[in-house]
């Protein structure tokens, strides 16, 4: 249907007669409602989100596949301690490679194409992976996995926040985070169940390749952001992106409206002049120091050697068990933020999570720090990922509180440091640098990572394993500051009211 055809119907409707005619508000209701549970926008966030699920997916590849090529009878694929790190590390250098290029990608080929884009390296990657018969086949598919794990951590959240409805968009913001969550869980899981096949981490591989074809197929049906095609000059495109989104009884003529007038204000691109602008570089600075800390809280660290930290504390369950447990809490408190998050709002989770976070990494300090070596398996000097020196089976139940610890430090980040800090990221931005803004925190919390990742352990060679988590604790409190000091809270607000707010200098949304 063209505008010219929209726009009579949607007045005829409005101004028709009716024997009991219904209130302007009661009216604005029904239409706020049919544009909330239209299943097309979630059906285009799902599309999306596969992207998120091939990513958590790669991301934790390393974890059942270290122990496989260790064992490797071919030297050309073993692994040692020196090479096994970087094959877990590398995937984040890609990954921040990714982000730096989706700078670029966002604004020239638009957020769905830059994430229909990340197909091809993810899948190039895969191939290696899964046909490796050299060392660097393997560092090389970790970095091409990687680099398309950055593209689409750069472009769904943005994709995503540009496309929902504002009373659901911190549900749907919550989805990359759920399906990243999803996609390490299927991948324990199925490397638990090829244990023991041959070439069973080959077709890890090979099963990563999966959600990538069918992200691609779905994206292909799918509209792209209506603000992206604005910025363009394709009116009509991004009308019938929007009409599509909302649903065609409803009155998404206005919020077109409202989106084309704010595209209008931002029409041109950033001049270096106009960063000093605090509408431009304070959003930047709150975004980019969001996904700093949430690195910097140790996540991807304790992600990466999580099997190695319960063998060197002796948890009296099996490291793999740990695992998969420790997963699904994370799947379990990413839904909840899911729910709670459009309700509660954003900071009040951000707080409670900061605070847990807190909590759970300085118990797991003072535990390594205090306990004897016979109960947390702690020895100075030995290697993290070595099995040398390492009692073979715990002795005292007491070794439960490490996993405690840690399911309730994962629990508190994906209830909300993990998807907030990506949603808020999407949210604030201005649209005019919206692109490349998330590039640029992307690469900022990918280096971050793979800093942390290549220092934790030699850190814990030399000071032992409860340093970092102090450290991590201390981040965890600069966290609960930040959040008061800095973050907005932009429940239930449209983008365009948050540009709003960042153009007024105001302190709050409160009026």
């Amino acid at each position: 249907m063209e505008r010219s055809d929209r726009q009579p119907l949607l007045r005829k409707t409005s101004s028709s007669y009716r024997t009991f005619p219904e209130s302007p508000a009661r009216s604005l209701d029904h239409q706020y409602l049919r544009s909330l549970h239209n299943k097309r926008l979630y059906l285009a966030v799902f599309a999306a989100v596969l992207g998120n699920f091939s990513f958590g997916f790669a991301l934790v590849y390393p974890s059942p596949v270290i122990p496989a090529l260790e064992a490797h009878p071919s030297p050309a694929l073993r692994l040692d301690q020196h090479t096994a790190p970087w094959f877990g590390s590398v995937f984040t250098l890609g990954a921040a490679a990714g982000g730096l290029s989706t700078m670029l990608l966002n604004d020239c080929l638009g957020r769905k194409l830059s994430i229909m884009f990340s197909a091809l390296p993810s899948a190039l990657g895969y191939a290696l992976l899964a046909g490796a018969q050299r060392l660097w086949m393997l560092l090389l598919g970790r970095v091409l996995t990687g680099y398309a794990g950055g593209v689409t951590s750069a472009s769904i959240p943005v994709y995503i926040s540009e496309i929902s409805h504002p009373g659901v968009r911190g549900m749907l913001g919550a989805c990359p985070q759920i399906m990243a969550v999803l996609g390490s869980l299927v991948l324990y899981a199925l490397g638990k169940y090829l244990h023991g096949l041959v070439l069973d981490w080959r077709w890890l591989a090979v099963a990563g390749e999966v959600p990538v074809l069918a992200m691609v197929l779905l994206l292909c049906f799918m509209p792209n952001s209506p603000r992206f095609l604005l910025s363009q000059g394709k009116e009509e495109e991004a009308l019938g992106s929007l009409c599509w989104l909302r649903g065609e009884d409803t009155d998404y003529a206005r919020e077109y409206e409202q989106i084309k007038d704010s595209v209008r204000k931002q029409s041109h691109r950033v001049s270096c002049a106009e960063l000093k602008d605090p509408f431009l570089y304070k959003p930047i600075l709150i975004a980019g120091g969001m996904r700093f800390l949430q690195q910097l809280s140790g996540v991807t660290c304790i992600l990466v050697y999580l099997q190695p930290i319960f063998k060197k504390t002796s948890v009296i369950l099996k490291p793999e068990y740990d695992a998969a447990l420790v997963g699904l809490v994370r799947l379990s408190a990413v839904a909840i933020a899911a729910v709670s998050m459009d309700k509660a709002g954003r900071k009040i989770l951000l707080f409670v999570s900061a605070g847990v976070m807190l909590v759970s990494n300085l118990t797991m300090g003072l535990y390594i720090r205090f306990m004897p070596a016979s109960h947390n398996g702690t020895v100075a000097n030995t290697t993290l990922v070595s099995p040398a020196h390492l009692p073979a089976e715990p002795t005292n139940y007491i070794t439960l509180i490490p996993l405690l610890a840690t399911m309730f430090f994962i629990m508190g980040y994906a209830m909300g440091w993990g998807p907030i800090t990506w949603l808020l990221m999407s949210e604030i931005l201005p649209l005019k640098a919206r692109g490349v803004a998330s590039g640029l925190c992307v690469v900022v919390s990918w280096l971050t990572a793979f800093t942390l990742t290549q220092f934790f352990l030699p850190v814990v060679n030399a000071f032992g394993l409860e340093v970092p988590f102090l450290f991590f604790a201390v981040i965890s409190a600069g966290n609960i500051l930040f959040t008061g000091c800095c973050v907005p809270e932009t429940k239930g607000r449209s983008l365009e009211q948050i540009e709003a707010f960042f153009r007024s200098s105001r302190r709050s949304f409160l009026r």
